[in-house]
């Protein structure tokens, strides 16, 4: 069974360059990629900066993603913003996973278990949208806490486990000591998707766990990616063993 996951900071629709919300943009970049998954951040719901849209609605129709679960995790004078998951496939017990550190910015994990029809086999897939904060420190308590949680500590190793997003890692030293210990993998290694215009960072991540494999990876640098927001959106082709 194969899948194809894609990761994108959508920097709310409002692109690195030009600063103009341009949700369509948004619509082309991903559709480029041609997700069967797609986890976002900075997605903004009812922000008059982007209009009042409900972003994961509104990207979720146009995708053809009819699937979604959305957590407001800042809040704002007007609206909120967080992170989302859209899918082709039925999202079940989504959570919000608490990974704020004290004095730092709020920030919390979105959860949820997909369960995938693919060819006539039916398989489960537990999900993990990350936002990371931007200290090193602070990365680092972030997913000891995320691992240390019931949700993943209850999940058998082999079941397929992917934690994605926006890590905030510029050196890739987070899967070091921390994710391997819990078994993960990258399945993307470090792929330069900062700023989208001219990459020189490797935020964004996706790692696996679990009785699956990483068929391919790569960030999408399509002309219109380079310009919808300020990171590339980041895909992983997956393989269900």
């Amino acid at each position: 069974m194969q899948f194809r996951l894609t990761t994108y900071n959508i920097h709310k629709g409002i692109g690195g360059v030009d600063r103009r919300y341009d949700p369509n943009r948004i619509v082309e970049a991903v559709g480029h990629c041609n997700p069967d998954i797609l986890f976002l951040q900075e997605v903004d719901d009812g922000v008059p900066r982007s209009r009042h849209d409900r972003q994961v609605e509104v990207l979720g129709e146009a995708l053809g993603l009819k699937h979604h679960v959305y957590q407001r995790n800042v809040k704002l004078k007007v609206g909120h913003y967080g992170n989302a998951i859209l899918s082709r496939f039925p999202l079940t017990d989504h959570q919000d996973i608490d990974l704020t550190i004290p004095m730092k910015k709020k920030r919390r994990a979105l959860a949820a278990h997909c369960r995938m029809q693919i060819d006539g086999h039916s398989r489960t897939v537990l999900l993990l949208n990350v936002h990371l904060g931007l200290a090193g420190f602070e990365r680092k308590m972030q997913l000891r806490r995320l691992l240390a949680t019931e949700l993943v500590r209850r999940t058998h190793q082999e079941t397929a486990v992917l934690l994605a997003g926006d890590f905030n890692d510029v050196w890739g030293n987070l899967g070091r000591g921390i994710l391997d210990t819990g078994g993960f993998q990258s399945a993307t290694g470090l792929h330069k998707t900062f700023p989208a215009f001219m990459p020189m960072r490797p935020l964004d991540r996706v790692y696996f766990r679990g009785n699956m494999s990483i068929d391919h990876g790569f960030a999408s640098r399509t002309d219109i990616a380079r310009r919808a927001s300020d990171h590339l959106p980041l895909v992983a082709d997956c393989i269900l063993q």
